[in-house]
């Protein structure tokens, strides 16, 4: 464990998460299925502390959805003063200074960032529906795994709003910008199928197979040596950053430190 702490269970409970801790795999599922798992600021509070408190031997973070849908984004109760306790409503965080509104939002991005460390392999398994919020967090993940009923949409700009929540780069990287600033100016809705064939879903099942589905992709994930898997991860996710003669001596470099790594081992 790290040496932050996980949220108990109660805290859990009352954000509307749950968590399966089974060996090196972490799964936390969005549990708030009679509102279609819709996102709150203390939800992304914890998953924001689950985060940084992901212990060392886990290999792979799933992220599910209870319920006919993975998440319908936003607690709509957000935009009505009070109707949240214990949190401002968007009309109160609207009114503070520009420091307070920037401040409020980087905390809530806080939730969705975590996904790519180098540490794990993140995969998003999702049906129904993936809105706005849940949509971005789908896209925080490395992978997504689709049920064939899943249509996924952003709908912020409808409410004169942005995807604010770490979204618009993941989903430029999958999908190119024109079809990304398509997909967000109308909000329309995007299907499993077209999810596969834009790069958006890693793999696309009949919602009976979703479950054995995920499992099989969850056991190839965390099969692997784990230091190979995570260097990899590194490897890329910086490689659209770096010029190919950088990427080339950072794979040297990665390369070498693997090598020394299996020779001592072997001592």
């Amino acid at each position: 464990m790290t040496a932050d702490a996980m949220p108990d269970e109660g805290e859990l409970t009352a954000a509307g998460l749950r968590l399966d801790a089974d060996g090196s795999v972490l799964t936390i599922w969005l549990a708030r299925p009679g509102v279609r798992n819709a996102q709150t600021p203390a939800m992304w509070r914890a998953l924001a502390r689950i985060g940084a408190a992901v212990p060392p031997g886990v290999r792979v973070v799933v992220l599910r959805g209870e319920g006919a849908s993975f998440s319908a984004g936003l607690d709509r109760a957000m935009f009505e003063p009070g109707a949240i306790s214990g949190d401002p409503g968007l009309v109160s965080l609207a009114q503070g200074s520009d420091s307070e509104l920037d401040d409020a939002i980087a905390r809530y991005q806080e939730a969705f960032t975590w996904w790519r460390s180098p540490a794990f392999v993140s995969v998003a398994v999702v049906q129904g529906h993936a809105v706005g919020a849940g949509f971005q967090l789908a896209l925080a993940c490395d992978l997504r795994i689709l049920a064939d009923d899943a249509q996924l949409s952003m709908r912020e700009t409808a409410l004169g709003l942005v995807p604010d929540l770490g979204g618009t780069q993941p989903l430029v990287q999958a999908v190119g910008y024109g079809r990304a600033l398509e997909i967000c100016a109308t909000g329309r809705w995007v299907s499993a199928t077209e999810a596969a064939q834009v790069g958006l879903a890693n793999i696309v099942v009949p919602v009976a197979s979703l479950d054995a589905t995920a499992a099989d992709l969850v056991e190839a994930l965390a099969a692997p040596a784990h230091g190979a898997v995570t260097a990899l991860k590194g490897l890329l996710l910086a490689a659209g950053e770096r010029s190919y003669g950088d990427q080339l001596a950072a794979e040297r470099t990665t390369q070498a430190g693997l090598l020394r790594d299996l020779v001592r081992a072997l001592e």
